[in-house]
């Protein structure tokens, strides 16, 4: 198995991960395609996205539109950095939660244009395992190592810190019901 490096953005991707709604941002770091890593394609952008255009039924195209880097064009091979990474939690690594990267069954599906399944599309027909390997290069086992135990250790908020900022009803400031609570 190949395990390549973790993607850099571009300052103009970074901006079009930013512009990207909410709950589309969400789903986009939950399945790792907020930096997708692209394999090799004999397509050119362009051809791509005539493609899209003009193949694809609307349905996927969509859908394909809500993401910064499109939903329907990357395998599991090509999924990029875990959320809990980017969060700088490399502790919570989707790999580390699951034991080990999690493998496709090494197909996908093919949809009419009204979006009912008609074929399975074998992906791989050697039965070669297409796998999520999450780009960060934290640890995806064992023990933390320890510039990121004392990364996370400096997030944590001690108790007297905790006890300290509290209102004078006992609340934290942007509980719930204080005039402070931030909505994102």
């Amino acid at each position: 198995m190949i395990r390549r490096p973790q993607r850099t953005l571009t300052p103009q991707e970074r901006e079009r991960v930013r512009s990207t709604s909410s709950l589309n941002l969400q789903g986009a770091l939950i399945v790792g395609i907020t930096d997708p890593v692209p394999n090799p394609s004999p397509m050119s952008e362009d051809e791509g996205q005539w493609v899209r255009e003009q193949v694809w039924p609307q349905f996927i195209t969509i859908i394909d539109r809500k993401y910064p880097f499109g939903f329907w064009r990357w395998s599991t091979c090509e999924l990029g950095t875990c959320w809990n990474c980017r969060s700088r939690r490399c502790d919570l690594c989707v790999h580390r939660q699951q034991g080990g990267p999690n493998v496709d069954q090494g197909f996908d599906w093919v949809h009419n244009a009204q979006g009912m399944v008609v074929a399975k599309l074998i992906l791989r027909p050697g039965g070669e395992p297409c796998v999520w390997w999450c780009r960060c290069p934290c640890s995806k086992s064992g023990p933390l190592p320890e510039p990121e135990r004392a990364e996370l250790e400096a997030v944590v908020e001690p108790p007297e810190t905790a006890a300290a900022s509290t209102t004078e009803r006992g609340r934290r400031p942007g509980a719930r019901g204080d005039a402070q609570e931030v909505l994102f």
